[in-house]
């Protein structure tokens, strides 16, 4: 697990953007608010402009066959920038994305962020970094949907989360997120009663602590133990 945490924090300085990187986008692009709830963009639209999240969390998701929602990828989080791979192909989008909370983004047309790229070979080789580790996330989550069992791939989702989204306190580590159930069955490939039933379980050994939609991780060590 010691492994992965720090393959997840070397991917973690690949996709955040530091503040030079910032201000270039920030000078060339236009700030829009997204209340939560709200779809970014949709499926079959025309990519034609990228978005990078000053405040907030975005899921990249598709809908299926039967009208439920499928995480696809991991939470987009401040400091990233998303939509990049089929704006630069110019082609339409085939995911949705939705503002998990209120969202701040900066908004670069393609035209825009192409000056930007030209102008910037630092950042042009920032964002061929952060494709790459996109993709292997991409492979990382196929593996896992084939090979781990239920509960391992929960479990890395909420440490993961923790680690990216989590407040430490007293208790332990609290997940800032107000994720439902549903949400989290959407990103594991589980139903949401499968989510309800594996979370009591880890409730029930006291690796984690559940308040409503507050998610407590108390035994980071117990819970990676499921990681196999």
């Amino acid at each position: 697990m010691k492994g992965s945490q720090e393959q997840v924090a070397q991917v973690e300085e690949l996709l955040i953007l530091d503040d030079h990187e910032r201000q270039l986008v920030e000078e060339k692009g236009t700030t829009v608010h997204y209340s939560r709830g709200h779809i970014i963009f949709s499926a079959n639209e025309i990519a034609d402009r990228v978005y990078y999240i000053q405040n907030g969390y975005v899921k990249i998701y598709q809908i299926n066959d039967d009208g439920r929602e499928v995480t696809v990828g991991s939470i987009r989080n401040p400091g990233e920038m998303m939509a990049l791979a089929e704006t630069l192909y110019h082609s339409k989008r085939t995911f949705f994305a939705g503002a998990i909370t209120d969202v701040d983004l900066v908004v670069l047309t393609k035209n825009q962020f192409i000056d930007l790229l030209n102008t910037e070979p630092r950042l042009a080789v920032k964002v061929a970094k952060l494709l790459g580790a996109r993709m292997r996330a991409a492979e990382s989550l196929v593996y896992e949907l084939v090979c781990w069992q239920a509960p391992g791939r929960l479990a890395l989702l909420l440490l993961r989360i923790s680690e990216r989204c989590g407040i430490d306190t007293d208790e332990g580590t609290r997940i800032k997120l107000r994720l439902t159930h549903s949400d989290i069955a959407s990103m594991i490939g589980v139903t949401r009663q499968t989510v309800t039933s594996l979370l009591n379980t880890f409730r029930d050994e006291h690796s984690i602590d559940v308040r409503g939609r507050e998610i407590i991780i108390k035994d980071p060590k117990k819970l990676a133990s499921w990681v196999v």
